[in-house]
């Protein structure tokens, strides 16, 4: 099951599911996917059962899946490969932390599918990609068990962390360089839980422009899905709706030789198994970077 929000010809934002070619509306009793996600197994059933008629899907708008109120929790050097390619760039050791290394980025940054991303030059000339897979947390939880963390999860979606590499550096911190506007294209909908038997072997890739930059696995993750889950919520309250991006494979612009940033009029895919694909193109005031 694909669940979606979406506009009709300028309305507002509204929850639905894909069907096929056609988008149901969940009934009006359900304002937001973020409402639908909250209630319970019951009340959810009923929601779904209370659908309204189909609409074309090339008759609306998709928007991003939710628009989070709190910020979105993701996980660095989360690949091998990454991690390698990363310390190589910046000339350092490789050294891997013994538990997940946790930022997050502002719910402001968050954008929706085949949204333009408006990329100011005037505050960075280093834009980079991240193609992610993202698990959308479906019950309030704490101190869960890695036995049992797949439990929690409603459902799982494609998501870009886009980076400003410069401000990275120049903060010697993750956020600021991760969390401008538009840098958190998400979607294009969010796949139930319980058709991704197993996030853990999921193909993951990224193309810029139509040119494969990177091509992972999500098996390839130095910290599983469940023990990432067990790690953010010791001690912490997880809630339904709280979004966690899991980390990149390899093949990041900033560790290319030469590095590689975006430009003007770039087209980017995020494609992931049994989710589909997140499609964005970058607006830059100036061109930035080489090709």
């Amino acid at each position: 099951m694909r669940f979606v929000t979406f506009s009709a010809a300028g309305g507002r934002r509204r929850p639905g599911i894909v069907i096929g070619d056609s988008v149901e509306p969940l009934g009006a009793a359900v304002e937001s996917l973020e409402a639908f996600i909250a209630l319970d197994a019951r009340a959810r059933s009923a929601a779904l059962a209370a659908r309204e008629p189909a609409i074309p899907l090339a008759g609306v708008a998709l928007q991003a899946p939710l628009a989070p109120r709190k910020n979105v929790f993701c996980v660095g050097r989360n690949y091998l490969a990454h991690a390698q390619e990363g310390a190589r760039a910046r000339g350092e050791q490789l050294s891997l932390p013994s538990v997940p290394t946790f930022f997050t980025k502002a719910p402001t940054a968050v954008t929706g599918p085949d949204a333009t991303l408006t990329l100011p030059a005037a505050v960075s000339s280093q834009f980079d990609w991240e193609a992610e897979l993202a698990v959308v947390i479906g019950a309030r939880c704490k101190d869960v068990a890695e036995a049992d963390a797949l439990g929690v999860i409603f459902g799982y979606t494609c998501l870009n962390d886009v980076s400003a590499r410069d401000l990275q550096r120049a903060h010697v911190q993750w956020f600021k360089g991760k969390s401008l506007d538009d840098t958190c294209p998400l979607g294009p909908w969010i796949v139930d839980a319980a058709d991704i038997p197993d996030p853990g072997a999921l193909d993951i890739s990224l193309r810029v422009s139509g040119v494969t930059r990177q091509h992972g696995n999500t098996r390839a993750m130095i910290f599983s899905i469940p023990r990432i889950i067990a790690e953010l919520s010791r001690g912490m309250t997880l809630e339904p709706g709280d979004i966690i991006a899991t980390g990149t494979p390899d093949g990041v612009g900033f560790a290319m030789e030469p590095p590689v940033f975006l430009v003007d009029g770039d087209v980017m895919e995020v494609e992931i198994e049994g989710i589909g694909i997140l499609r964005n193109r970058v607006a830059i005031s100036a061109p930035v970077g080489a090709r």
